[in-house]
């Protein structure tokens, strides 16, 4: 299906297109038990629900997601391979192993490990001795391992998130959200796709021991592939997950649950929603024009804007009154302009729910006008800038 916007008002510094007239803020078409949440459909990166995505919490176990990031980002790079072993020190042993109490892949004190039996391990058994067998072998030490995490987060656009451990177990100053936890999620689907099958795999046997994967998605028949569970005290219940049916990917998180039951009943309710109550919807197709940016000092007055390819968006099959587009920009845009260059972005509300963005460049090359042009162009916005 197509929609179409039908007109354009411009707003000093800005344009807006208007599917619809702007209405009052009303409730979200759904509501979860869950503190904070988010889900993105990973074809068109339309945003289906957030509630609270950006407040900082700790990860739990959520954070071996980051580890994880790291560790492929080695092997892709040429470090690391599937076959290199590492030491099983006192201190992960310790720490992370058996003794502990927490999650482990019971691994034997003084042993070397594959780095692939340690993916699995962490993956499937949430391994703590995994994760700083890895941070000590890769790092020399969890501490100088978990700085690696937070650049690597920043190198990958996750802007709050900082790790202070491989493990997620609490630490101070360690925090994450659920939008930067699902960002990453999607980022490692996209970029590692022979090693995300990991997070689909059901069990991992290790020392003798059989473990079976934590997400209970998994066994729900839902498509579900992952990606990880995580609790502490402080944060609650958690989970990141993404289902692939009926043709879509989507990828959830959410935490701040009271129960593994909450867990699991939230995880499904809200994958199960955001694959049937949206259809995809053609805003533009790849090279129309959605819109216009005004000039300065131009031959023309304004510049036509357009995508790099088409737009689409997931809308509710109900409520679709409530898509609202705008496209925003910094100006007057300074002549001359160059055909290709970003200039603004396209910006798709459901309700109160900012859903897309997506970046637009310039449809043509503008050259600088004349002389009188430029003088017509540095008075309007003299005047125009004393509103301002």
């Amino acid at each position: 299906m197509k929609l179409r916007l039908s007109y354009l008002i411009p707003v000093l510094a800005c344009a807006a297109l208007l599917l619809a007239a702007v209405i009052p803020a009303r409730a979200q078409l759904f509501d979860t038990r869950a503190g904070q949440a988010f889900m993105i459909d990973a074809e068109t990166g339309t945003i289906l629900y957030e509630k609270n995505p950006d407040v900082l919490i700790p990860p739990a176990s959520l954070a071996k997601l980051m580890t994880m990031e790291v560790v492929f980002h080695a092997i892709k790079e040429g470090r690391l391979s599937l076959s290199d072993t590492f030491l099983v020190s006192e201190n992960a042993w310790r720490t992370g192993g058996a003794a502990s109490g927490g999650s482990t892949m019971f691994a034997e004190l003084k042993s070397s490990i594959s780095l692939e039996n340690l993916i699995q391990g962490v993956i499937v058994q949430s391994a703590n001795d995994g994760c700083i067998i890895i941070a000590e072998g890769m790092a020399g030490s969890e501490e100088r391992f978990a700085e690696q995490m937070t650049q690597r987060a920043r190198e990958i656009g996750l802007e709050k998130s900082v790790f202070k451990n491989s493990t997620g177990l609490p630490a101070e100053g360690q925090l994450v959200t659920v939008r930067e936890l699902v960002k990453l999620a999607q980022h490692i689907w996209r970029e590692y796709p022979e090693f995300y099958k990991y997070y689909g795999q059901r069990e991992f046997t290790w020392n003798g021991i059989r473990q079976f994967n934590r997400n209970p998605l998994l066994r729900m028949d839902i498509g579900a592939d992952g990606l990880k569970t995580g609790y502490t005290a402080e944060s609650g219940y958690g989970i990141v997950g993404s289902v692939n049916r009926d043709g879509r990917r989507l990828f959830v998180g959410l935490s701040d649950m009271a129960s593994e039951n909450e867990r699991a009943e939230e995880g499904r309710r809200i994958l199960d929603w955001g694959i049937r109550a949206f259809e995809k919807t053609e805003l533009f197709d790849e090279g129309e024009i959605v819109g216009e940016a005004k000039t300065y000092g131009a031959e023309k007055s304004s510049v036509a804007l357009r995508a790099d390819g088409p737009v689409s968006i997931f809308v509710p099959i109900t409520n679709r009154d409530r898509l609202i587009a705008r496209v925003v920009y910094r100006g007057p845009v300074i002549a001359p302009v160059e055909e290709g260059t970003e200039l603004g972005v396209l910006r798709v509300w459901i309700g109160d729910t900012l859903s897309q963005e997506t970046p637009l460049y310039a449809a043509e090359s503008v050259g600088q006008g004349s002389l009188y042009q430029r003088a017509i162009d540095a008075v309007e916005e003299l005047a125009i800038g004393w509103l301002r």
